[in-house]
């Protein structure tokens, strides 16, 4: 058969016969594959689940670097220069940040300089991500064609908008939770495990290290301040980067849980939250997910499968 001659619907099923072809008599070892598939899946959770739990600070920086790099591999091999130029951007910026965040003595201005960047690039990640979204809801439901955009053009920007607020969503989360841990343990209102090394007043906020000035019955002129349940007092941007941003669910000073409903009472800011819960369950198939597939073809290679 000649295939220039054919429509592409008629290539498609020539090459779809083909391959059933190709794989008859195969089914066992289709079988055999998905049940080393799914084994590889549970066991690789367990595992990681495992890690993250006795050793969370090497699974974190572990998980880090992979999201990291992998992605880089990738847009190297299939050449999309201008993830390229966003990813080398956002790197330089995220390691200048993360150098000032690790710097002993931490200069005043640092906690407010980590948080604002990473809190900028959240808030681009949340708006690109629903932008993306709402592309590939239109597309679906064929309304690019009001537009006279072509449903394949659609759909690709819908996916790659997708892609890049979810990436550097997940990205900056992490990044930011490091940047966190090192300055509050640097400012020593906050340890990690243990007991914090300075005392804290009402006066002073735990996240920045600086003077509280506006009391929490008053009305700031530029900041407010917030009172936790368990009655410790802080600036609301530094509170609310270190619970969003630095994805912590926990007072920097006496570690007592923070009703995040409490302190996000509007319904427009609960998304935001979903969001954070949403980027930190998609880091698993960004970073391990690539793993665990390439594992799972070594041992079908290894087994002649």
């Amino acid at each position: 058969v000649d295939m220039s001659d054919l429509s592409p619907e008629e290539q498609w099923r020539v090459e779809h016969a083909r391959m059933h072809a190709k794989h008859r008599g195969h089914e066992a070892m289709h079988a055999e594959m998905v049940l080393i598939l799914i084994a590889t899946l549970v066991v690789a959770q367990l595992l990681l689940v495992q890690w993250k739990q006795r050793h969370p600070r090497s699974y974190n920086m572990v998980t880090l670097f992979q999201m990291w790099v992998v992605p880089l591999y990738f847009t190297v091999k299939l050449h999309w220069w201008r993830f390229l130029v966003i990813w080398i951007l956002f790197s330089a910026v995220t390691a200048f940040v993360t150098f000032r965040a690790t710097r002993k003595p931490l200069v005043q201005t640092t906690p407010r300089l980590v948080y604002k960047w990473f809190l900028l690039i959240y808030k681009i990640s949340y708006a690109t991500g629903i932008v993306g979204y709402m592309a590939v809801m239109f597309t679906l439901f064929g309304l690019n064609l009001l537009f006279k955009i072509k449903p394949e053009d659609a759909m690709d920007f819908g996916i790659s908008l997708l892609f890049y607020g979810l990436y550097y969503g997940v990205l900056e989360r992490d990044f930011a939770e490091m940047c966190a841990d090192y300055m509050a343990s640097t400012i020593g209102f906050y340890s990690e495990s243990g007991m914090p090394t300075k005392h804290l007043s009402d006066s002073v906020c735990a996240v920045c290290g600086q003077q509280i000035f506006v009391d929490v019955s008053e009305e700031g002129i530029i900041e407010n301040t917030y009172r936790l349940s368990c009655n410790h007092v802080f600036h609301e941007f530094c509170i609310r980067g270190w619970c969003i941003v630095g994805k912590k669910q926990t007072c920097p000073y006496c570690k007592e849980k923070v009703d995040l409903k409490r302190m996000f009472s509007n319904p427009w800011e609960r998304p935001h939250v979903m969001y954070g819960q949403l980027l930190d369950w998609l880091r698993y198939l960004v970073a391990w997910q690539p793993v665990i597939i390439g594992l799972v073809q070594g041992i079908n290679y290894v087994l002649g499968l």
